[in-house]
């Protein structure tokens, strides 16, 4: 290889690789602490589980990415966490939701072996699932705001920062708001004495015995299944196909179902086919030479392993930080998905009182019967959707 054709043949793919996973991991990792912590997991069991979710979905990245030849690249599912971060404990605490993890893998396993679970999944009105997905949202997208009300000295920082990146480098917005909030954090720390233990910066995989229950199923397995992949796995294909991809369908959700459940003991909730940083590791960014660019999902895996195995320093971090912070951080890491939900939901005049409701119903935060928010919403939206769309009997 000559040297004028090493930058065009090797090097864009591996830089697009590191690019695509340092973006997608420390724009959403503290999304994913937070929805562990929500349903019952301890500082070391939230730790093991993005330690699992960050290497199965790294190990997936260099499988799928080696046997297909093509830029396919796993993620864990960021709006699976924010469901959990505001759906909260179910009967059965930590050990309930593992169970569902492992339900929720098994589903995916079962889309990729079934096909008409495929197209009942694909029968969901997106409208209805885009507005379920935004309600659950909304909360913690209040994060900034609220950040900025109790603690403004140490959020306003991190909030400057990201309006700036917003304005001029959009796509590092999200991991440079994390960075000033890391710094934020250090000074903390520096000037209030508190003591770090070395000990804790070791990775950890903390494994658990899960528990099945009905609320599990229906609170957290249920919902986070559907979320997958109606927010995830499905534009996930679809933005490859853009990029002139066609991804195997069944093979990736054999692959991430698979991973799904070897991840849920160690506490990792979903893997799934990503979508955002897809399109970094699949696109013009990964070189001119498209054969090449499977490369970029390779190296994306290998540098998302090497995270995963930092996960508990990354843990440690977030529980050193001050009020306010992080919620900042994991808000304005969500803003824009927020706001693309919001769009999709109501692109359609005809869908938008059956999106509103279903939006309205989501966002209540309310729990009957030990079920989320999420999954009523759902159920409220197809209900009226349902009933509109009749047809109206001649009088």
């Amino acid at each position: 290889m000559t040297a004028a054709s090493a930058p065009s043949g090797a090097f864009p793919p591996i830089s697009a690789g590191v690019v695509s996973a340092l973006v997608g991991f420390t724009s959403a990792f503290v999304i994913v602490l937070g929805g562990l912590a929500a349903v019952g997991a301890d500082p070391d069991q939230a730790s093991s589980g993005l330690l699992a979710v960050s290497v199965t979905m790294g190990l997936s990245c260099i499988l799928l990415a080696r046997s297909t030849r093509m830029p396919i690249t796993v993620a864990w599912s960021t709006p699976g966490a924010a469901l959990l971060a505001t759906t909260g404990a179910v009967k059965g605490g930590w050990p309930a939701a593992v169970g569902a993890f492992l339900i929720t893998g098994a589903l995916i396993v079962l889309t990729g072996l079934v096909p008409k679970l495929s197209a009942l999944i694909a029968r969901i009105p997106a409208s209805v699932a885009q507005a379920m997905l935004a309600g659950v949202l909304l909360h913690l997208c209040l994060g900034p705001i609220t950040g900025l009300a109790t603690n403004p000295l140490q959020v306003a920082p991190v909030i400057a920062v990201w309006l700036v990146a917003m304005r001029f480098l959009a796509r590092w917005a999200a991991p440079l708001a994390f960075l000033t909030a890391a710094i934020v954090i250090g000074v903390h720390v520096a000037t209030s004495g508190t003591a770090i233990d070395p000990a804790a910066l070791a990775p950890r995989v903390e494994i658990t015995t899960p528990v099945f229950t009905l609320a599990g199923l229906v609170g957290i397995a249920l919902p986070l299944y559907l979320v997958t992949m109606a927010s995830q796995n499905v534009p996930g294909v679809a933005v490859m196909k853009g990029l002139g991809y066609e991804v195997p369908w069944r093979r990736s959700m054999l692959v991430t179902g698979v991973g799904t459940v070897l991840g849920a003991p160690a506490g990792g909730h979903a893997i799934n086919l990503a979508a955002i940083s897809a399109a970094l590791a699949a696109g013009p960014e990964a070189g001119d030479d498209r054969s090449r660019r499977w490369i970029a999902s390779v190296t994306a895996g290998i540098v998302l392993v090497g995270l995963g195995i930092a996960s508990a320093a990354f843990g440690a971090l977030v529980s050193l930080a001050p009020a306010g912070v992080i919620a900042a951080v994991a808000g304005l890491a969500l803003l824009t998905t927020f706001a693309a939900s919001l769009k999709a939901a109501l692109a359609e005049p005809d869908e938008q009182i059956p999106a509103v409701v279903t939006f309205a119903t989501a966002a209540s935060d309310i729990a009957i019967g030990g079920v989320s928010a999420a999954f009523w919403a759902l159920i409220a939206g197809l209900v009226v959707r349902s009933v509109l769309r009749l047809e109206r009997r001649p009088a």
